[in-house]
């Protein structure tokens, strides 16, 4: 049998080591953006896979007393579509996110500035930057541009009284 002797600064060292370990593991970042599995994750609303890395969205949103929730869109206008019809779509803790179009690093959309008339998964037409750039729309004009997109192409059915 082999014994191992550890000493008071070696015992305090690894019951901090441990403590530190098991803290790290189950505290989930309970903000920001998280990893998409390219190719594998699909769209909430659409349910298509998620391949474009210049145009998709997430919502994260946070039940009363319990963990954040993300859900994952392969376009900004499925992400604004899908969260208007949800409980928590007005709730100022409700994160929306995008990727930036032009580097693929995620914004936080209702910071974020439109460009339009961009090839889009599902034709909504925007990419998001950090910048303001001339003609951009900010999120409330770009949430009433996917609206006009959606009435004119009809593209989910969805509600259209916004």
């Amino acid at each position: 049998m082999i014994k191992v002797l550890f000493n008071a600064k070696q015992k305090t060292f690894f019951i901090l080591l441990v403590v530190f370990f098991l803290s790290a593991c189950g505290n989930d970042e309970q903000t920001g953006a998280v990893d998409v599995k390219w190719d594998r994750d699909a769209c909430e609303r659409c349910q298509m896979m998620l391949s474009e890395r210049n145009f998709s969205a997430q919502v994260r949103f946070f039940p009363e007393g319990k963990r954040s929730k993300v859900y994952k869109f392969d376009d900004m206008g499925c992400a604004v579509l899908w969260l208007d019809t949800q409980p928590y779509k007005d709730d100022p803790k409700t994160e929306v996110w995008v990727n930036n179009y032009l580097t693929n690093d995620w914004v936080n959309a209702k910071k974020a500035w439109f460009t339009r008339g961009l090839t889009t998964p599902m034709n909504y037409g925007l990419g998001a930057q950090p910048e303001q750039v001339e003609g951009a729309l900010n999120y409330e004009q770009a949430v009433k541009h996917i609206y006009e997109v959606e009435k004119k192409l009809n593209i989910h059915g969805g509600n259209l009284e916004h």
